[in-house]
């Protein structure tokens, strides 16, 4: 079956940011392709929910899942323009605890925040070119955050991984241009179930961002769909935190 309209596929997209991103992309016109490790309920729900969308489950720590996923996402509609990375995992570790940072941490946060990006764009290439072939570049969005442009976040391995999905954005985007265009959204603090006891962190945000709050999961859906968007920008990397970098 062939689409008519543009398609998505969007990692990590049952809650939070990921589900925002679906719906916000449903509603700019994309048919979407829901993805999760284990929350397949809530993606089956979601996709009746927004009605041109499909689910399929798979383990971005798995290289053989991040072959199907694409494979599969592809297969529904026969189409794949947009390919958004949402799906990360983080570790809470003070930074002056280098003794818990072990190297199986170190090795599981970089299996996905950092590998299965770089994956699941090697494999969708081909699709996204082909968009440009229908007349608009195929576009990869990389969600990652300010602990990759500043020296904070949950734990030194989690910033270092968001860092490197920063800078592979930018390679990847000298890359693969003109056929597709490749950006990054880094967001700050945002309002979600995980994020509702870090009562430091909300004060922060309260008391020295611009803004004067988090954002909220639909704030960087609109700075996807912005990217999304764009035929022009790539190779940038987005800060959406209210403005606290300037402070």
């Amino acid at each position: 079956m062939t689409a008519t309209l543009p398609v998505a596929l969007v990692t990590g997209s049952t809650s939070g940011i990921g589900a925002a991103i679906a719906r916000r992309l449903s509603m700019d016109g994309f048919a979407v392709v829901l993805h999760s490790r284990n929350s397949a309920e809530a993606g089956q729900a979601l996709a009746r929910e927004l009605g041109t969308a499909a689910y399929v489950q798979a383990d971005l720590a798995d290289d053989a899942d991040r072959v199907e996923l694409v494979r599969q996402a592809t297969a529904i509609w026969g189409r794949l323009d947009v390919l958004v990375n949402n799906a990360g995992i983080s570790r809470v570790i003070p930074h002056a605890d280098l003794a818990t940072a072990t190297p199986d941490v170190w090795r599981e946060l970089h299996e996905v925040n950092v590998i299965a990006p770089f994956r699941l764009v090697a494999e969708a290439q081909s699709a996204l070119r082909e968009a440009a072939k229908r007349g608009k570049p195929g576009c990869v969005i990389n969600v990652s955050s300010h602990a990759g442009v500043r020296p904070k976040g949950a734990s030194i391995p989690y910033a270092a991984t968001k860092a490197a999905l920063n800078h592979m954005t930018r390679l990847l985007a000298l890359s693969l241009a003109p056929d597709i265009r490749v950006n990054a959204v880094a967001p700050g603090l945002v309002d979600t179930p995980l994020t509702a006891d870090w009562k430091q962190a909300q004060e922060l945000w309260k008391e020295r961002a611009p803004m004067r709050r988090a954002a909220s999961p639909e704030d960087i859906a609109q700075a996807v769909s912005m990217l999304v968007a764009s035929d022009y920008l790539t190779g940038e990397i987005l800060l959406s935190d209210g403005g606290l970098n300037l402070t």
